[in-house]
């Protein structure tokens, strides 16, 4: 019979880095006050001021790394301003975000310490917008030097004896626009020139990354592995000043003065976000023919370290705060840009969803001062067992089912596989608005005994999880499938996303 797709479970393939499965947390809204980090003398459970359910629900879907402190307010971020007792902390003005006062309360000390607690990476983004390299430098010895100098007897004071490990280190985010208007050229200039003091401690290897482009800025790119990565003599390492360069994209529906609703439900929003979703595959493969051009060994990694829906803001909350609900919707942009993520493999080594708490695409939410997990969470627990997994060729019909908007189609189907320690994990969305999708995958390479199934779905297109129905949304057993001769056929229903595990 005719297959939908062909999987071949016993195919080599490049290993999907867990830290694919990345977060992002910006000094923006609630995301790290009230949202990470509520202080000692909350009356919310906490560990330090760190609030334990969230950290509980993060580690639950085994956050590989967490991004800090923007965003643009990184190159606004002067990171002394949040060492020290919280008492002599200097205040100031977030005017990226809201123009509240932030009172660095949660600085370096404070992130670090949230990274132990949630078992995960730092990645930190240096301010080269607006700091100096020496103040990029002497963070760096402040955190990972573990000799005698100037900073670590100031780590010491601050009640950290032995340092920290800090491996991603960016360099910079987002200087062709927040983070100083620069262009492609200057960047590049300054990135070597602050990468130079970006020293190596002991046994802590700085990974260094550059800021990339911001969409489809291919210039950008092109201008940073020529300066940052081509090698003129023809002997030098690809990665002698950076290792990874970066890449911003974001899904809406609309246009940046229009972008609507998270709620909204009409046909032509949701048809717009998925197309702009599916574009994402031929975004990450021009840039990587940028990178292949200059780099075709693959010595330097692409992160896609911003990435997600943005809506319009929530009626009634703060603008500058980004606060927007989360629907099954954005939970289906979240899979297929997983999958996106997962056929890309040999050159992403990294991605970060915008943002973690309460902020634009949020896996978790604080709502009446109730912890929600909302659809995209959903759809990062049940892709955990793609974590360092083996990717898998997926062979698809060109005649599977296509939605048509603005005059381009795009597949409604999207399917990534992997592989590790004998089992395979197969994910599956359909994004079609109304239609179920009948489905026959053929797998071949392997013998598959058993099969267990899950679904996450909704009653309606904008059906969300919230401090009243916080259970809306969740995934459920899913038996409708059918195994017969190494091939498993199933029906998707509508706006519905799927994960089969193969043993």
């Amino acid at each position: 019979m005719k297959h939908t797709a062909i999987i071949n479970l016993d195919a080599p393939g490049p290993e999907i880095s867990k830290h694919i499965y990345g977060h992002f947390s910006e000094h923006l809204g609630n995301c790290i006050y009230g949202g990470f980090y509520v202080g000692e003398d909350s009356p919310v459970p906490n560990v330090r001021g760190m609030r334990k359910d969230v950290i509980e629900a993060f580690k639950r879907i085994n956050i590989p790394n967490l991004r800090w402190p923007g965003g643009c307010f990184a190159d606004e971020y002067h990171w002394m301003d949040g060492i020290g007792p919280k008492t002599s902390r200097p205040e100031m003005i977030n005017t990226h975000w809201g123009g509240v006062v932030e009172n660095n309360h949660f600085g370096t000390h404070e992130f670090l310490d949230l990274c132990e607690l949630l078992e995960t990476e730092p990645y930190i983004t240096g301010n080269l917008g607006s700091g100096s390299v020496q103040e990029m430098s002497q963070w760096i010895e402040y955190m990972t030097f573990d000799g005698k100098s100037p900073m670590t007897e100031l780590r010491k004071k601050n009640g950290r004896e032995k340092p920290w490990k800090v491996k991603y280190w960016g360099l910079g985010n987002e200087n062709w626009g927040c983070g100083g208007n620069m262009t492609a050229q200057f960047y590049a200039d300054q990135a070597k020139r602050y990468g130079t003091y970006c020293r190596s401690y002991g046994d802590n290897k700085l990974y260094k990354i550059a800021c990339g482009a911001n969409s489809i800025e291919y210039d950008w790119t092109e201008t940073i592995m020529r300066n940052l990565v081509a090698c003129p003599t023809g002997n030098c390492p690809a990665d002698r000043f950076i290792k990874g360069i970066s890449l911003h994209y974001y899904t809406i529906a609309g246009d940046w003065n229009n972008k609507g609703s998270a709620l909204d439900d009409q046909e032509e929003k949701w048809l717009a976000l998925m197309k702009k979703s599916c574009y994402v595959d031929a975004l990450i493969a021009r840039h990587k023919s940028i990178m292949d051009y200059y780099d075709p060994k693959k010595k330097i990694d692409l992160l896609f370290d911003e990435w997600g829906t943005w809506h319009d803001v929530e009626e009634g909350t703060n603008p500058g705060f980004l606060f927007q609900q989360n629907t099954i919707r954005d939970a289906l942009v979240a899979s297929v840009h997983f999958d996106i993520f997962h056929k890309h493999a040999d050159r992403i080594h990294m991605t970060n969803i915008a943002q973690a708490v309460n902020v634009l695409q949020a896996p978790v939410l604080i709502q009446d001062n109730k912890l929600i997990l909302t659809p995209t969470y959903h759809v990062f627990e049940m892709n955990k067992g793609h974590h360092d997994a083996v990717n898998l060729p997926v062979y698809m019909n060109e005649d599977i089912p296509k939605a048509e908007f603005e005059s381009e189609s795009f597949s409604t189907l999207s399917l990534s596989a992997s592989r590790k320690s004998g089992h395979y994990l197969v994910s599956l969305s359909n994004i079609d608005y109304t239609k179920d999708q009948n489905v026959s995958i053929d797998l071949r390479g392997a013998e598959v005994r058993k099969i267990t199934g899950r679904i996450l779905s909704a009653a309606k297109h904008n059906s969300h999880n919230s401090a009243d129905k916080p259970n809306e949304v969740v995934p459920v057993a899913f038996t409708d499938f059918k195994l017969n001769n190494g091939a498993v056929k199933l029906t998707i229903p509508a706006h519905s996303f799927i994960t089969l595990d193969l043993d």
